[in-house]
């Protein structure tokens, strides 16, 4: 145990060194002690290190367990005190702040400590949080990431230095100087050191998937192979190794099949598809934008089918890639100047739940049934929902100014009309009479069934009519922007009233009666 412990910190020592050289004896790394065996341990060890590593201890009391919280904390501040080590404490309402973001109990706990951990280093210039995962916490974690489904990266564990999650370009690392040791081996040795701990008695209980693994699947596992957490670990390690192979591999294939235009990716099909190893080289691609394994799954039954391939859509949480004849897009999500991301839920009656949530936190909550109405409406502190566009990424407009929607510039001007304006606008431009064009209208992405009567029509048209005869793309449609007036009921009709940067309805166009207009420019991809 203590051999294990000293062979990482050994591994770690050059850059403690440096550390601590230039810390003038302040501490450098700011240990995470929650007052359990690891990490009680994992205190112990540091303070017993025959050439001392300058460290602080940081407790986060996250207020789950009554008493039994308070008692961890009072455990953890004896021992600070005890061995003279800067000491920082902090409580969390936990269970709060999991209902307010929509998230369980364990990522919250995990959200607020490493929130809290990334605060505390800024502030007294911590180089290092270390955290006391061990040989069984890694086992587990390469077992959960297998039954997810995370791919090779999912089942190399975890590493003992690397990124501060939270703040991964802040500079900060996490340390993990157990990660070698088992759990039976930090018992033993609290055992032979009279280490003073506190158990929780929620471990014991399976209700977490940790938890179920840890008291149900391993015991099992160690009547098989009574060694089976080292083996675990060792092959962690050979998949790792692996994949560093199989990375620089792929990598030098995508500069074959990948190009960027600013935000947006593009998949040339034909030389994917000629790659011997092309399924894995598309979740090498697609892995960081959040797809997950079955829209992998969908989009390689797509391209082995006989199907048509082009005009289908994948989604992730924050990308949408589009599908063409001889490539596959992705590009971001459209989100609105104020912030509005939005999720679509079904729930098991076959219902949307379409929840777009502010950057304030407050959410516009719509059940949409599957016939498309809208039975529940609730409306947050920053923008109304106007019937017939909740669901949809938009943003208001209340007057003149600049905004961006969807990666684009949109530019409003209220100006005076005389007959001398020139009629005909630059490209992206278009301009409306004022007087029937009124504030607050509202940007948006197009959707199926909007319908506009075009400048000098007579006739309604579909906009899925106008991109075809504009020959757009999948990736044309998915940028487009058009603009709602919401001061009638154009709004609830899908009746637009212009394809920004195209063309407007001819209801909103100049006449000689026109004595102010607005003038909307928008430009191209930021």
């Amino acid at each position: 145990m203590q051999r294990n412990f000293k062979e990482t910190i050994e591994e770690l020592g050059g850059l403690i060194n440096e550390w601590s050289a230039s810390s003038a004896d302040a501490p450098v790394v700011l240990l995470a002690v929650s007052g359990g065996v690891d990490s009680m341990c994992m205190a112990e060890l540091f303070s017993s290190l025959e050439e001392p590593v300058p460290f602080a201890v940081a407790h986060c009391n996250f207020r789950l367990r009554g008493e039994d919280s308070d008692a961890d904390q009072a455990l953890v501040t004896g021992w600070a005190e005890k061995h003279s080590v800067p000491l920082h404490v902090t409580s969390f309402d936990t269970e709060d702040y999991a209902a307010r973001n929509g998230i369980s109990i364990e990522m919250a706990a995990r959200e607020l400590r490493y929130g809290w951990f990334a605060g505390l280093c800024s502030q007294h210039g911590y180089r290092a949080v270390a955290v006391a995962h061990n040989a069984n916490d890694n086992a587990e974690t390469l077992l959960l990431n297998l039954l997810r489904g995370s791919g090779l990266r999912g089942v190399t564990g975890m590493s003992v230095m690397s990124s501060l999650p939270c703040a991964p370009d802040s500079g900060v690392l996490l340390l993990r100087p157990l990660l070698k040791c088992t759990r039976k081996q930090i018992e033993g040795y609290a055992f032979a050191h009279k280490v003073q701990y506190r158990e929780d008695r929620t471990n014991a209980m399976s209700e977490y998937r940790r938890n179920r693994l840890r008291n149900e699947v391993f015991p099992i596992f160690e009547t098989i192979n009574p060694s089976f957490i080292r083996t675990l670990n060792r092959e962690a390690s050979y998949f790792e190794d692996a994949l560093d192979i199989v990375e620089d591999y792929c990598s030098g294939l995508q500069k074959r099949v990948v190009s960027k235009d600013g935000d947006v990716l593009r998949i040339d099909l034909p030389a994917l598809l000629s790659c011997a190893h092309w399924r894995y080289l598309i979740y090498h691609i697609l892995e960081p934008y959040g797809f997950n394994s079955s829209v992998l799954e969908s989009l390689e039954n797509l391209l082995t089918s006989d199907r048509t391939i082009s005009g289908k859509r994948f989604d992730s949480a924050g990308y949408v890639l589009r599908t063409e004849r001889r490539s596959l897009v992705v590009m971001e999500k459209m989100t609105g100047q104020a912030g509005h991301d939005v999720v679509v839920t079904r729930d098991r009656d076959g219902h949307d739940d379409v929840v777009t949530r502010d950057r304030d936190g407050h959410d516009d909550v719509v059940t949409r049934d599957r016939d498309g109405h809208d039975d529940v409406v609730t409306r947050d502190r920053d923008v109304a929902v106007i019937p017939g566009l909740t669901g949809d990424p938009f943003i208001p407009v209340r007057g003149a100014g600049a905004c961006h929607c969807n990666g684009r510039r949109i530019v409003v001007e209220v100006l005076p009309w005389s007959p001398g304006m020139p009629l005909k606008q630059p490209a992206g431009t278009l301009i409306f009479d004022a007087d029937r064009l009124k504030f607050p209208f509202v940007c948006r992405g197009w959707r199926n069934g909007d319908w506009m009567i075009p400048l000098g029509m007579r006739g309604k048209k579909k906009l899925s009519d106008m991109f075809t005869d504009l020959k757009y793309s999948s990736m044309d449609k998915e940028s487009a922007l058009v603009l709602v007036d919401c001061n009638g009921d154009m709004a609830e009709k899908q009746h637009i009233a212009a394809l920004l940067g195209v063309r407007i309805d001819d209801r909103y166009k100049v006449s000689e009666k026109t004595t102010s207009v607005i003038r909307i420019t928008m430009s191209g991809l930021q």
